[in-house]
C-alpha cells in the first residue's frame, strides 16, 4: 500500500549527473564589460589614426586654376593655408601633358606673412605642350637655395 503523505510531500529535484552533466559553470559577468572596453579603445585608436592621417594638416594647398599660355608654358594660381604663417613654405607645382605625364615642375617659395592663407600665381615651363597642372605637394622644409634669394 502506498502512503499518501509521501505523495503530497514536496519533491526535491536531484539531477543525476550521469544523465544531465554537472552544474553549469558560473556566468562571467565581467567578460562583456572587458570586451566592451576593448572595443571602445580600439575605436578610439582608429579614430585617432584617422584624424592624424586625414584631419587638418599643417600646410594645405589648393589649385585655384591654370591657364595654358603657349606650347611650353602654363600659369597656375594656388592657395596655401598654413598653421604657422611666420614660417616659409615650398610648394611643388607641375605641368602635365594630355596623357598625365609630368612635363614641367617648379618649386614655389611661399614667404612668411601675417596671413594664414595666401594666394600666389606662378609660371611653369614645360618640355612639351602642357594640358593641365597640379600641385604635387607642399613642405615646410625649404631648401637653402630658395631662402638665399
Amino acid at each position: 500500500m502506498t502512503d499518501r503523505s509521501d505523495a503530497s510531500a514536496p519533491a526535491t529535484h536531484h539531477r543525476p549527473t550521469d544523465r544531465y552533466g554537472t552544474k553549469p559553470p558560473v556566468r562571467r559577468r565581467w567578460l562583456p564589460l572587458v570586451l566592451g572596453v576593448v572595443v571602445v579603445l580600439l575605436g578610439a585608436g582608429v579614430a585617432f589614426i584617422g584624424y592624424q592621417k586625414y584631419g587638418p594638416k599643417d600646410i594645405e594647398a589648393e589649385q585655384l586654376g591654370y591657364t595654358i599660355d603657349d606650347d611650353a608654358t602654363v600659369t597656375v594660381r594656388i592657395k596655401v593655408t598654413r598653421k604657422d604663417p611666420a614660417r616659409p613654405v615650398v610648394c611643388f607645382v607641375r605641368a602635365m601633358a594630355r596623357d598625365s605625364v609630368e612635363v614641367g615642375r617648379r618649386e614655389v617659395l611661399i614667404e612668411p606673412s601675417t596671413s594664414g592663407t595666401i594666394e600666389q600665381t606662378t609660371t611653369v615651363k614645360a618640355s612639351a605642350r602642357p594640358a593641365s597642372s597640379s600641385i604635387y605637394g607642399c613642405s615646410s622644409d625649404v631648401p637653402s637655395y630658395l631662402r638665399a634669394g
